[in-house]
């Protein structure tokens, strides 16, 4: 009889806690730390602030703990990191192209590439910087 009291004590607790939780405190943007109700835009698909129907990039369900990918809705867990601009980023938004002349980095608005010979270019919104592989001599140039 204690047991089935237990259990039953038990159950009403979780139901309880898991009822005082509202939809308004189960996704948190990551970007901006908040916590947001989320909805999914009728034209693009992708999920948005259910109040400012801003897009979402990354949210995360603090009821299953998983962090959600705002424009398809997959699980990312795993695989998000900091960004260059101290954003989290999904790896797979973050692009690497090697070939044989150069490798090219490229995160959000920034833009890394090393050529073959040693040289530099970097770009960050509007401010180029090149380097001279073998000099080492820089130029900056503001858009």
């Amino acid at each position: 009889m204690k047991k089935a009291f237990a259990i039953l004590s038990a159950a009403a607790v979780i139901t309880t806690i898991s009822s005082c939780t509202s939809d308004k405190d189960r996704y948190i943007n990551l970007s901006t730390g908040k916590a947001i109700e989320v909805e999914k835009d009728n034209v693009t698909g992708a999920m948005v602030d259910k109040t400012t129907k801003e897009p979402v990039y990354i949210y995360v369900d603090t009821r299953s703990n998983d962090t959600i990918y705002g424009k398809t809705g997959e699980v990312i867990n795993g695989h998000v990191v900091m960004g260059s601009d101290k954003q989290y980023v999904y790896d797979n938004d973050i692009k690497v192209d090697v070939d044989a002349n150069s490798v090219e980095y490229k995160d959000g608005d920034q833009k890394v590439e090393i050529e073959k010979d040693g040289d530099i270019k970097i770009k960050t919104g509007d401010k180029k910087v090149k380097i001279d592989g073998k000099t080492g001599e820089r130029k900056e140039k503001n858009d």
